[in-house]
């Protein structure tokens, strides 16, 4: 079978899955499993991969948006990680310039505050070293003056200056869909809505699962030589399943985010700082015609596959930014949408959830499972490779990882240098098939070198989007996100191909039933079909604009 991603063959790559003699399954389709995906096809191995909900929507769509280069873990004395993660940004960098870009950080410096002038001097070049930034990125140390001519919004009582360096803002989500659709390309099969109801087993050892179709409850068995576990919030659900959850377990951390547009929160810099209540830091970070501001870190033991933010998260945030930046007056009818994630984090007897590495580690059972918990967006390559590099040993398979050098679906723009000049061209283009500069630029950053597929779902749609009443940019971005990456339901569109559900809410509300009604067309969905994605698309914008006053009785 060719190498496609299109929703409209699922039926076809699941009877590949239950036919074909996999090397590798992969359990979980966020970021982690998207990378031992691309890791293990680029080797050689036949790859399938599954994931329960939609790819990237747990943690992979719910994080800070930002590839760390880790100074957060300097201040823990995790001087590998950060050289580790530092490097790791670079590599992102380079393969994916249109999901990852360069954004300086300011962090403040206050009389009396968490942070010194020469601790933070000092803290930075430490980190520009470890983590090899690049010379025109490494940090300046700014006066008074300057601190606020860079943000004016912040509070002036005790400022005494600041410091500057750069971190890599992402679209998480995306950055997931384009590791994975480069993993497809060279041979995965990847399938969404498909969850591990139990594993197989010959002579004790995990032989391969039962999976369900979440969408047609359908059962079928698939067979892999080794399996790897790379679910997220759900790893020890999965162990238990196993039966090999022992030793180290995972305890979630809940992170929220909040979004507030530009003209309340006219943000005109990023900024990392450290909270009044409690001295944990909190990011400022402009995007979109947005503000978005986070995040908490807080234990969490309610539904992993709905985490809602709580009227004490957002409260908590909130009056972080109010006494950050004291003009605003920042009030909740202020907040347009938020986010909740949940990092499986490995538990330590004894430490908070802010103090609890973020290293990763991977555990082996009995069964042969391999599952991996634990780690960072910023780390997803090396992960993968040290999964990887243990499936190549149980093979006996010699062969090294590449994914240093693999560019990434949607970024064969020439390379960073090439970048801003393919956009240019990019975006003539697109005012040529009659979008708007700003449209056309928007496409083009978003989808990188793919931008030209989306350009081409332009032109064959246009009669539809008069049909159903939809702006031809959308249509053809939906046709593109159904054909190549398997977008099965209108929220996979709206919030991880798009992630309009957060940074652009009331678009979603104004498109979502002209969605609903072309996909229904698309997929011949019954009513009862259509009426069950229209709930799940109306609660997730409930969800993203409500709090709840307690986590555990969510309403």
């Amino acid at each position: 079978m060719a190498h496609t991603f299109s929703s409209e063959k699922r039926f076809a790559y699941v009877n590949e899955l239950k036919t074909k003699e996999l090397d590798l399954l992969v359990i979980g389709g966020g970021i982690t499993g998207a990378g031992i995906a691309l890791d293990g096809a680029s080797r050689g191995l036949k790859i399938g991969l599954i994931e329960m909900q939609d790819f990237a929507a747990g943690t992979s769509s719910r994080s800070t948006k930002l590839v760390h280069g880790g100074l957060r873990y300097l201040k823990q004395l995790e001087v590998k990680l950060v050289a580790e993660v530092g490097k790791e940004r670079a590599i992102v960098y380079e393969n994916a310039p249109h999901v990852t870009s360069p954004e300086w950080m300011l962090l403040p410096i206050f009389k009396n505050g968490t942070f010194g002038k020469f601790s933070t001097s000092f803290g930075l070049n430490v980190y520009d070293r470890l983590a090899d930034v690049r010379k025109d990125e490494r940090r300046h140390m700014l006066n008074k003056k300057t601190t606020l001519q860079r943000e004016p919004l912040l509070r002036k009582d005790k400022l005494k200056g600041g410091g500057l360096y750069v971190e890599y803002r992402t679209d998480d989500a995306r950055l997931t869909l384009e590791i994975l659709k480069e993993a497809v390309r060279r041979g995965t099969v990847a399938v969404n809505y498909m969850k591990v109801e139990s594993f197989l087993y010959e002579n004790g050892k995990a032989v391969g699962v039962v999976m369900v179709d979440q969408f047609t409850g359908e059962a079928h068995k698939v067979f892999a030589k080794v399996i790897v576990n790379a679910a997220g919030p759900w790893v020890d659900t999965l162990r238990e399943q196993d039966r090999s959850k022992s030793g180290k377990q995972l305890k979630l951390s809940k992170g929220v985010h909040l979004v507030i547009d530009h003209a309340r929160f006219p943000l005109s810099q990023a900024v990392y700082f450290d909270t009044e209540k409690d001295g944990r830091m909190i990011f400022a970070i402009p995007r979109d015609g947005k503000t978005y501001v986070g995040t908490t870190d807080t234990y969490y033991e309610a539904d992993i596959a709905h985490p809602r933010m709580t009227i004490a998260d957002r409260d908590y945030i909130l009056e972080a930014a109010n006494f950050m930046f004291p003009s605003l007056h920042l009030t909740p009818e202020d907040v347009e949408s938020n986010w909740t994630g949940l990092r499986p984090l490995i538990y330590e007897e004894g430490k908070s959830a802010s103090e609890v590495s973020r290293k990763d580690e991977v555990f082996t059972s009995d069964s042969g499972l391999l599952s991996i918990a634990g780690g960072k967006l910023t780390g997803y390559r090396k992960m993968a490779e040290r999964v990887v590099d243990d499936v190549c040993k149980k093979l006996s398979i010699k062969a090294v990882c590449q994914t240093d050098s693999i560019t990434l679906s949607g970024g064969h723009v020439g390379g960073i240098d090439q970048f801003q000049a393919f956009l240019e061209q990019q975006t003539r283009e697109g005012v040529r098939l009659g979008l708007s500069e700003n449209t056309a630029y928007g496409l083009s950053k978003l989808y990188g070198s793919n931008v030209t597929k989306v350009y081409a779902c332009l032109r064959q749609t246009k009669r539809h989007a008069e049909a159903f009443h939809l702006p031809k940019e959308l249509l053809a971005q939906l046709r593109y996100g159904i054909e190549e990456e398997m977008v099965a339901t209108p929220l996979d569109f709206f919030n991880r191909r798009t992630g309009a559900l957060f940074f652009n809410i009331q678009w979603v509300i104004e498109h979502k039933e002209a969605v609903l009604r072309y996909m229904k067309s698309v997929f011949e969905w019954s009513e009862e079909e259509a009426a069950m994605h229209e709930e799940e698309l109306n609660r997730e914008i409930h969800f993203a604009r409500t709090p709840v006053a307690d986590e555990n009785k969510p309403v």
